[in-house]
Protein backbone atom coordinates (compact mmCIF):
# COMPACT_ATOMS: atom_id res chain seq x y z
CA UNK A 1 0.00 0.00 0.00
CA UNK A 2 2.70 2.38 0.76
CA UNK A 3 4.60 1.52 -2.55
CA UNK A 4 1.11 2.56 -4.50
CA UNK A 5 1.59 6.04 -2.74
CA UNK A 6 4.59 6.49 -3.47
CA UNK A 7 4.79 5.75 -6.85
CA UNK A 8 0.91 7.76 -7.57
CA UNK A 9 2.93 10.83 -5.98
CA UNK A 10 5.98 10.62 -8.07
CA UNK A 11 4.01 9.87 -10.83
CA UNK A 12 1.54 13.34 -9.92
CA UNK A 13 5.26 15.02 -9.59
CA UNK A 14 6.22 13.91 -13.09
CA UNK A 15 3.04 14.92 -14.97
CA UNK A 16 2.87 18.05 -13.39
CA UNK A 17 6.47 18.81 -14.17
CA UNK A 18 5.88 17.33 -17.92
CA UNK A 19 2.80 20.11 -18.25
CA UNK A 20 5.20 23.39 -16.96
CA UNK A 21 8.01 22.86 -19.34
CA UNK A 22 5.39 21.95 -22.41
CA UNK A 23 4.02 25.34 -21.66
CA UNK A 24 6.84 27.19 -21.05
CA UNK A 25 8.52 26.11 -24.37
CA UNK A 26 5.09 27.14 -26.41
CA UNK A 27 5.08 30.75 -24.96
CA UNK A 28 9.27 31.27 -25.65
CA UNK A 29 8.34 32.18 -29.30
CA UNK A 30 5.70 34.63 -28.68
CA UNK A 31 8.54 36.33 -26.31
CA UNK A 32 10.71 36.21 -28.91
CA UNK A 33 9.12 37.40 -31.90
CA UNK A 34 7.84 40.30 -29.91
CA UNK A 35 11.32 41.66 -29.19
CA UNK A 36 12.32 41.89 -33.21
CA UNK A 37 14.15 45.21 -33.58
CA UNK A 38 12.69 47.64 -35.80
CA UNK A 39 14.47 50.35 -37.86
CA UNK A 40 14.40 53.73 -37.36
CA UNK A 41 11.90 54.34 -39.84
CA UNK A 42 9.21 51.46 -38.74
CA UNK A 43 9.82 52.89 -34.73
CA UNK A 44 9.25 56.47 -35.92
CA UNK A 45 5.63 54.77 -37.69
CA UNK A 46 5.22 52.67 -34.78
CA UNK A 47 5.03 56.07 -32.70
CA UNK A 48 3.06 57.58 -34.46
CA UNK A 49 0.35 55.21 -34.01
CA UNK A 50 0.93 54.04 -30.37
CA UNK A 51 0.31 58.40 -30.03
CA UNK A 52 -1.97 59.24 -32.37
CA UNK A 53 -4.19 55.69 -32.19
CA UNK A 54 -4.34 55.28 -28.79
CA UNK A 55 -5.96 59.10 -28.00
CA UNK A 56 -9.37 58.17 -29.07
CA UNK A 57 -9.41 53.58 -28.76
CA UNK A 58 -7.28 50.68 -27.70
CA UNK A 59 -4.63 50.15 -29.55
CA UNK A 60 -5.02 46.92 -31.39
CA UNK A 61 -2.01 44.68 -32.68
CA UNK A 62 -0.95 44.58 -36.15
CA UNK A 63 -1.87 40.61 -36.71
CA UNK A 64 -5.51 40.93 -35.47
CA UNK A 65 -6.42 42.27 -39.24
CA UNK A 66 -5.11 41.33 -42.56
CA UNK A 67 -3.56 43.88 -44.79
CA UNK A 68 -6.64 44.32 -46.94
CA UNK A 69 -8.79 44.79 -43.42
CA UNK A 70 -6.27 47.48 -42.34
CA UNK A 71 -6.58 49.35 -45.74
CA UNK A 72 -9.71 51.00 -45.13
CA UNK A 73 -9.15 51.13 -41.62
CA UNK A 74 -6.18 53.18 -41.55
CA UNK A 75 -7.61 55.58 -44.65
CA UNK A 76 -10.72 56.65 -42.22
CA UNK A 77 -8.56 56.84 -38.92
CA UNK A 78 -6.02 58.90 -40.60
CA UNK A 79 -8.39 61.08 -41.68
CA UNK A 80 -10.21 61.53 -38.45
CA UNK A 81 -6.89 61.75 -36.45
CA UNK A 82 -6.28 64.64 -39.27
CA UNK A 83 -2.16 62.62 -40.29
CA UNK A 84 -0.80 64.01 -43.31
CA UNK A 85 0.54 61.17 -46.37
CA UNK A 86 3.65 60.85 -44.79
CA UNK A 87 2.70 60.38 -41.05
CA UNK A 88 0.06 57.40 -43.10
CA UNK A 89 3.14 55.78 -44.96
CA UNK A 90 4.49 55.71 -42.00
CA UNK A 91 2.37 54.23 -40.36
CA UNK A 92 1.43 51.61 -42.83
CA UNK A 93 4.64 50.71 -43.32
CA UNK A 94 4.93 49.63 -39.26
CA UNK A 95 1.99 48.14 -39.36
CA UNK A 96 2.51 45.65 -42.89
CA UNK A 97 5.87 45.36 -41.20
CA UNK A 98 3.88 43.29 -38.34
CA UNK A 99 1.67 40.90 -40.55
Amino acid sequence: MKNILILAGLALFVVSCGTQKTTAVASAPVTETAKVALTPELEAGKNLYDNNCAKCHKLYEPKKFTKEEWTPILVRMGKKAKLDDTQMASITNYIDSQL
